[in-house]
This record gives C-alpha cells, sequence and structure tokens, in this order.
C-alpha cells in the first residue's frame, strides 16, 4: 500500500519539474525584467513552496483516492477535480514564461482557483484532513493570482505574448 502513497505523493511533482526544466532558461532572463509589486517573494522561494505544496496536494489526493476504495464510480468527480486541476496547474508556466502570454496565464489561474475551490468543496465530505491539507495550496494561489494581475496589469507591453 505504501507504493499508492508514494505514487500519488509524487505525481504533482513531475508535472512541476518538468514545467521547471523546459521554462528554466527563460525565467531569470524575462521574468527579471517584468515590473512586479513590492510583495513579489524572491525567486528563490518559488521552489520550496511548491515542494511543500505538491507533496501536501499529493498525499490529500492519497487520502481521497483510499477513503474511496480507489478509482470507483464514487471517486471520478473528486478525484476528476483534482486532476484536471492538476493539469491546468501544469500549464500554467508553460504559458505565462514559455509563450510569455500573460492575458491567458491569468485566465488559467483564474480557472485554476475555481478548480482547486471545487476539488475542495468535493473533498471536504470525504475526508476533511485531505481537504484542510489543500489550504495551503489555495492560499498559494490566491497569492500567485493576485501576483499574476498585477504583472499582466503592469506589464502591458508583454500582455500580447512573446515580445523583448
Amino acid at each position: 500500500m505504501w507504493a499508492h502513497t508514494v505514487g500519488f505523493t509524487v505525481l504533482p511533482h513531475v508535472g512541476g519539474l518538468l514545467g521547471w526544466f523546459i521554462n528554466r532558461k527563460g525565467i531569470p532572463v524575462w521574468y527579471e525584467k517584468l515590473k512586479k509589486p513590492s510583495w513579489c517573494p524572491p525567486r528563490k522561494i518559488f521552489p520550496i513552496a511548491w515542494t511543500v505544496l505538491y507533496t501536501g496536494m499529493g498525499y490529500a489526493s492519497y487520502l481521497i483516492w483510499n477513503d474511496l476504495g480507489g478509482c470507483s464510480s464514487k471517486a471520478i468527480i473528486p478525484l476528476g477535480l483534482y486532476g484536471a486541476q492538476l493539469v491546468l496547474n501544469w500549464a500554467w508556466p508553460p504559458l505565462f514564461f514559455g509563450a510569455r502570454n500573460l492575458k491567458l496565464a491569468l485566465i488559467a489561474i483564474l480557472c485554476l482557483d475555481g478548480l482547486v475551490i471545487g476539488t475542495m468543496c468535493s473533498w471536504y465530505r470525504i475526508n476533511k484532513i485531505a481537504t484542510l491539507l489543500m489550504v495551503p495550496y489555495l492560499g498559494w494561489l490566491a497569492l500567485a493570482t493576485c501576483l499574476t494581475i498585477c504583472i499582466w496589469k503592469d506589464n502591458p507591453e508583454q500582455k500580447r505574448g512573446k515580445s523583448e
């Protein structure tokens, strides 16, 4: 049973690492040039935060999967919402850093916020601990959403996608 726990816990990290690997060269150059609010966290904080958040959400998804007896019909909506938000989470860095499309990244993160809230609502009756493990993620997403809005608003020359 430990293999399932590890698998679910590690899964969110896969997309995060892949997104970082694909976008790693453009982040320092392009991102540093953007106008950002004074409350923007230092770049060094992001990998630490995402490691903690991905671990928590991965373990939470395991708890839901386990409580619902695996891949049963009862798991379709709760784990489907989780899977959808995870895919959208993984899609955000290529939109923001890769395509440099601030508007599309903003739309994606707003949709992501809704999916995470939906996921948490669907999980609440199944496992309150799993839902609570998602709270830090939702808080970080709120910060990331506000940051994305500010960057989109304050960098009008970047709104059309890649431009240097």
